[in-house]
């Protein structure tokens, strides 16, 4: 490796370092290319857009935390998990992780879940676009239900927490739960299942109904109609093919094996 080439990887280095000390025995390497001015000018940027990418994709999350303690653990992460590509908004999946494993937050052990849940909901917003097919929703009347899979929207995602993390984003974001009822279920301890879909181009989310995290996980592996059915006794299909289909989770029938 060249003189240059190894003064600019130091210089990487540097920029994801934890702490100062750690980047100033580094500083002698890349000092006649950069030096400490503009060394730390590169990592206090990198934290600024770590802070931006991160608010981004977890709004609920920096609400519940506040902006200081956001601010410190999206530093945190950009030197724990350094982004290893251009597009930051592709940089924070590993927040839920990271904020599971944090000693500062093992009293709050909630907010790894409502992370995942916005992960959800970011990766959601980039799925691929996909519109309803509203004719093959008349196969349901033609054919049997052991014959027939169902098509829901792209980033369509289940996820199960022993904390009710619904009602925590939802009375943050999209309302229909308030806060004051969403404190009442966390000091319950009540657990729910989120179903992440897309309508159109908004994300969306909600809990889940009865054995519906059975069905649409089913359905997501690709399992007929029939046997999704089968699988999740307590829903109610007529009243979810209902909702489904207004609200775009569902957007098509097919026969088997036709996906």
């Amino acid at each position: 490796m060249s003189a240059l080439a190894q003064q600019q990887q130091h210089f990487l280095e540097s920029l994801f370092l934890p702490g100062t000390e750690g980047a100033m025995k580094n500083i002698a390497v890349c000092a006649d290319s950069m030096g400490a001015r503009g060394l730390k000018a590169y990592q206090s940027n990198g934290h600024a857009l770590a802070e931006r990418a991160l608010l981004a994709a977890y709004p609920v999350l920096a609400q519940m935390l506040g902006a200081e303690s956001f601010a410190a653990l999206a530093r945190a992460l950009w030197h724990a998990t350094p982004p290893q590509c251009g597009d930051m908004a592709r940089w924070g999946d590993t927040l839920a992780d990271f904020v599971a494993a944090s000693p500062q937050l093992v009293d709050d052990p909630y907010l790894a879940d409502v992370a995942r849940v916005e992960w959800a909901l970011h990766s959601c917003a980039s799925a691929p676009d996909a519109e309803l097919q509203a004719i093959t929703l008349a196969l349901l009347g033609s054919h049997a239900l052991d014959m027939l899979q169902l098509q829901l929207a792209p980033g369509t995602a289940l996820l199960h927490s022993p904390w009710p993390v619904a009602s925590l984003v939802l009375a943050h974001t999209q309302g229909g739960v308030t806060l004051a009822e969403a404190a009442t279920r966390l000091r319950a301890g009540q657990a729910e299942d989120v179903v992440v879909w897309r309508q159109g181009y908004r994300p969306r989310l909600r809990q889940a109904l009865p054995d519906e995290a059975l069905f649409v996980a089913a359905l997501l592996r690709g399992v007929p109609l029939g046997a999704a059915m089968d699988a999740a006794p307590q829903l109610d299909i007529h009243a979810w093919l209902t909702d489904a289909v207004p609200s775009g989770l569902l957007l098509a029938v097919h026969p088997v094996d036709a996906l």
